[in-house]
């Protein structure tokens, strides 16, 4: 754990002692699980525009949430974000958010991406699509979710751990959508299709795809759009090969993941904490997420100047509350486990 969290330094230690002079500093202390280089602008701006200095932690989603939780009514965290409803919903179970009141997050994120008691919020959306190989299927082959598990794909089916989150929060909303039974038929005939073991991540299944390794497989948008922005030539002739579907366009949408954060129940700058949270919802911070990271803003007003991630066009997302979809993430990965996906 040591090595992942970095940026606990002396200054940092410094900044977190309760001493009257520090109490008096505006600062928010941060942990994040978002590793992502384009945030740096984020926070930097905020300080620019607030004056309130920002002490970052980064680490793994687990371990910040043991420190946390170690850390208890003397944890110096502000603010935890992270990707994924999933692990935001289990730090709120664990009891570490706090409900935050604010006009300005009930006003520009859609209710379907906070938390029902408003102790979390989603900040950008990624999609979970279909990708196939355009020499090999037709995107009418799979055109839904559902297509995953037919026997057509025999042999055919690539994917990443069906323990990591992005899969099992697709898991919770099939639960929400079509009930325990069917899902875990269709986790079995999934696993029924696998080319091979589930191994990699998300840019891992879509290079198998390209190369025929697998015919088909699931990805978030946000790495589709990396390697069509990539400046390597291989990457993007890579993607000439890789057909993009919208799945359930014509029932319940495309599942759509998310990275959002909330304020801590021991936060000891609650003021900082709330304004954080508050621009990361502004205009400005949303365009962030869109050009700098491939994400889509929740904020409807946000414009985005990305020509890759637009160039995917316009879908139907899912629009189950992200709250509640988390919270059937045990029951998803009981059933993946029960069907094999692992």
């Amino acid at each position: 754990m040591k090595s992942r969290l970095i940026r606990l330094a002396t200054a940092l230690t410094a900044a977190f002692a309760l001493t009257p002079a520090l109490a008096q500093e505006k600062v928010l202390n941060l942990y994040s699980a978002r590793h992502y280089q384009t945030d740096e602008a984020l926070y930097s701006n905020f300080t620019r525009q607030t004056g309130i200095k920002i002490n970052r932690i980064e680490g793994k989603e687990d371990e910040l949430v043991e420190r946390i939780r170690n850390e208890g009514a003397n944890s110096p965290a502000d603010v935890f974000i992270t990707v994924d409803a999933s692990r935001l919903a289990q730090a709120d179970a664990l009891g570490l958010f706090a409900p935050v009141k604010s006009a300005v997050l009930e006003e520009r994120i859609p209710a379907h991406l906070r938390d029902p008691e408003n102790n979390w919020f989603a900040f950008s959306t990624r999609a979970r699509v279909i990708i196939y190989n355009k020499m090999k299927l037709k995107s009418a082959d799979v055109a839904n979710y559902e297509d995953l598990a037919k026997p057509a794909l025999k042999g055919k089916l690539c994917s990443r751990s069906g323990a990591h989150p992005y899969n099992v929060s697709l898991g919770a909303a099939l639960i929400q959508h079509w009930g325990e039974a069917k899902t875990e038929e269709w986790a079995r005939g999934v696993v029924a299709n696998f080319a091979r073991a589930p191994k990699g991540g998300d840019t891992d299944q879509i290079k198998a795809v390209a190369v025929g390794e697998c015919d088909v497989a699931v990805s978030n948008t946000y790495y589709l759009v990396r390697l069509l922005r990539s400046g390597k030539a291989e990457d993007r002739s890579m993607m000439e090969k890789v057909g993009v579907v919208w799945p359930n366009q014509s029932s319940f949408g495309t599942h759509i993941n998310i990275s959002g954060g909330g304020m801590l129940k021991t936060a000891p700058n609650k003021d900082a904490a709330v304004k954080f949270l508050e621009y990361l919802a502004s205009d400005e911070a949303q365009a962030y997420f869109a050009n700098g990271n491939n994400e889509w803003p929740v904020v409807k007003s946000a414009v985005v100047s990305n020509p890759e991630l637009k160039s995917l066009g316009n879908f139907k997302a899912d629009t189950l509350n992200v709250g509640e979809l988390a919270r059937t993430t045990a029951q998803a990965q009981k059933v993946f486990d029960r069907a094999g996906y692992r």
